[in-house]
């Protein structure tokens, strides 16, 4: 009796299940296009398509000895502007405030320069904004690049961590939920992979009347697509 329950019970689990066929197609969980936002020439182009990089990493740089130059020249004014400032202040009851406060007034201007200036200098700089890997490259050294529509010369994206977007038929839009397997495979390889929906997207496509899912997935090409099946339970 006790087996025939358990029978019962894996019958109906077995048939209490669906699998609703669905396509998808790989991106990457995070992607940049990468552009300097500043004219000039390219002095270094250090990574190359398939590098693997970290957040903040130095990608490329353009010549900004111009740049360097006057930030010290800028710093030597604040250095002065500063002893200009505390000698007059040690004389304040003497020359008054008005007279004061133009040599502050100085202080200030060569320390908002100097601001100015590094924020010039640090767009030079060409930065990894996230850990990932570089999809693409248009830059060498000795390139010009324009601060006007500037070209992207970099494309990045997560190192490991993939998004399937899972495209199944509409009907099934209430059926399907969040925590749902999908099942599929690479092509080329026999092996069945697994993953669970994360996200169901609330619209639909009013031409192919299809509806959308997210998967999480780990190393697989970006642009790759194929079919599955998603596992449901009625």
């Amino acid at each position: 009796m006790k087996l025939l329950i358990t029978t019962t019970l894996l019958s109906f689990s077995l048939l209490s299940a669906s699998e609703i066929y669905a396509t998808y197609s790989v991106q990457a969980v995070k992607e940049a296009n990468l552009a300097f936002n500043i004219g000039g020439i390219v002095k270094k182009a250090l990574v190359d398509i398939g590098d693997e990089v970290k957040s903040n990493e130095l990608l490329a740089e353009l010549k900004n000895s111009d740049i360097k130059a006057n930030l010290n020249l800028a710093q030597i004014e604040l250095k002065y502007a500063k002893k200009d400032y505390n000698r007059q202040l040690k004389v304040k009851s003497v020359i008054g405030q008005s007279v004061l406060d133009k040599f502050a007034f100085k202080k200030e201007i060569a320390q908002a320069k100097i601001a100015q200036i590094k924020t010039t200098l640090d767009k030079t700089y060409l930065k990894a904004p996230f850990d990932g890997v570089i999809s693409y490259k248009n830059i060498e050294k000795g390139d010009v690049v324009a601060g006007v529509n500037p070209k992207v010369v970099y494309k990045i994206i997560s190192s490991h961590k993939r998004e399937l977007i899972v495209e199944f038929d509409a009907k099934y839009l209430t059926t399907i939920k969040v925590g749902d397997t999908f099942k599929y495979k690479i092509d080329g390889s026999n092996k069945e992979l697994k993953g669970k929906i994360i996200k169901i997207y609330p619209t639909v496509d009013a031409k192919t009347q299809k509806a959308k899912a997210k998967v999480i997935a780990n190393d697989i090409k970006v642009g790759l697509f194929g079919s599955g099946t998603i596992v449901t339970k009625d």
